[in-house]
């Protein structure tokens, strides 16, 4: 049975990465409350590709 409530699971995508050149992708898989944060996530997350910390958006 499925579980009832307003968490989804979201994923997060690196914005330096695709810029960078470099192959491959970093993405993050995480949970938010669709009814208190509507708008889209945005999290500072370690990148192992380029080796250091850049911001992550919710793609769709």
């Amino acid at each position: 049975m499925a579980k009832k409530g307003n968490r989804v699971q979201v994923i997060l995508e690196c914005t330096e990465h695709k810029t960078s050149g470099k192959p491959g992708t970093s993405r993050y898989i995480t949970t938010k409350n669709k009814k208190n944060n509507p708008e889209r996530l945005e999290l500072k997350k370690f990148n192992a590709i380029l080796k250091k910390v850049t911001v992550h958006k919710e793609i769709k």
